[in-house]
């Protein structure tokens, strides 16, 4: 059987072909390749700027973990671990990255398993992209403005899509197709990530008890607040209250 077009292009090339200069180029995405200990074999220039290392060098041969001071390094390097052990991507998925610089932002991050030539898994490649606001003038925005509004002012309770579409005037399709291509995220996306801004906020600028925060952002039950908020962020809502926290007492 013949080679496909890029493996034939692929194995004239002196050496492999990472995309690493081409990701250097993208200031909002961060990109990595790492091999089967989870380590940093590939890193563009955003990367190293966001871990406060002047060469990307630094950062080869390390993982996630040792990259970032406990705990903000642990859940991407257990996410990394999972993807080498199971070989299933992590696809969408959103997060609230903090990095060891203090910067945090929001992004969809992405992995994908390397296999070699009999299947085995032997590292991974990712990219996390940082989510922009829209912009509140557009006219496509001010169609859902209605909606978003409503979701920011009753994040208390479990919200629907339906009841946040009959909001806007639209249809749940109509208003999801909107909220994609204005936040690049689903409705529902989007509603954990105005529950999460709104948890991360308390933890940082309140003492309020753990388990108000999350009732005021619409968990009845605190364990799975703790649990969500760990997925979103990394850290347990203890954790990122006493790392970053700035309120009271």
């Amino acid at each position: 059987m013949p080679p496909t077009p890029s493996a034939a292009l692929f194995a004239r090339l002196a050496t492999p072909y990472t995309a690493e200069a081409l990701f250097d180029c993208l200031l909002d995405v961060v990109y990595f390749v790492k091999n089967e200990r989870a380590e940093y074999v590939v890193v563009n220039r955003t990367l190293a700027d966001r871990c406060g290392v002047r060469d990307k060098r630094d950062l080869i041969g390390k993982t996630a973990d040792q990259v970032a001071p406990p705990p903000l390094g642990r859940t991407s390097w257990e996410q990394d671990v999972a993807v080498l052990r199971t070989g299933v991507p992590v696809l969408n998925q959103l997060e609230l990255h903090v990095y060891p610089t203090g910067q945090a932002g929001w992004c969809l991050t992405d992995k994908f398993p390397l296999l070699d030539a009999a299947g085995k898994v032997i590292g991974l490649a990712g990219v996390s992209h940082d989510l922009h606001a829209p912009d509140e003038s557009a006219g496509q925005y001010r169609s859902v403005a209605a909606a978003v509004n409503h979701a920011r002012a009753n994040l208390d309770r479990r919200l629907t899509a339906g009841e946040l579409a009959g909001v806007a005037g639209l249809s749940v399709y109509q208003l999801d197709q909107r909220i994609r291509r204005l936040f690049r995220l689903t409705t529902g996306q989007l509603l954990l990530k105005f529950r999460m801004d709104a948890a991360a906020e308390q933890l940082r600028d309140t003492d309020r008890p753990v388990s108000q925060v999350g009732l005021a952002c619409g968990f009845a039950d605190q364990s799975a607040f703790a649990r969500q908020f760990r997925r979103t962020t990394g850290l347990t809502p203890g954790e990122y209250r006493r790392t970053f926290g700035t309120g009271p007492g």
